[in-house]
């Protein structure tokens, strides 16, 4: 619920499009009985809905089912055009961010003597915590497979 404005007047959520309100129509569905329930009606510029109308709703639910249909549609032909791309070898995805490797394992043994904290650890390479985790997990398993290679 980010693009929206509330009428101060008469409990009215005013929004600029379906679309920009919720994800799905389950996710639609379920704002607006929340908004019913707290006696706020829902009102869609874009789409021109009133929900306070039977034919509001109605519409409101062809809408959002309509809606969600554009976005599948649109995530289905990003992966397929992903797909033919690394086929013809021209999308990599975005480039490994470089942490000096050295740095990187005195610091993991530092941590797991827990001397330093994951904060100070992420702070000391620069790096958000995602890209620690994933790091982290990534060294551990290098790890067991040199343990078990020996």
């Amino acid at each position: 619920m980010e693009d929206y404005s509330i009428d101060k007047y008469s409990d009215t959520l005013i929004v600029e499009s379906i679309s920009r309100f919720a994800r799905n129509t389950k996710d639609l569905l379920s704002l607006i009985e929340q908004l019913e329930e707290k006696g706020v009606k829902f009102v869609s510029q874009k789409e021109n809905i009133d929900t306070s109308t039977p034919n509001g709703k109605f519409m409101l639910t062809i809408f959002g089912a309509v809606a969600q249909l554009e976005r599948d549609y649109l995530l289905q032909r990003q992966k397929e055009g992903i797909a033919i791309a690394k086929a013809k070898g021209k999308y990599r995805g975005r480039k490994a961010i470089e942490i000096d490797e050295k740095k990187f394992q005195r610091l993991y043994k530092e941590w797991k003597s827990e001397k330093l904290s994951s904060k100070h650890f992420m702070l000391d390479l620069g790096i958000k915590p995602n890209t620690f985790y994933r790091r982290v997990a990534e060294f551990e398993t290098s790890l067991e497979q040199n343990k078990k290679a020996h």
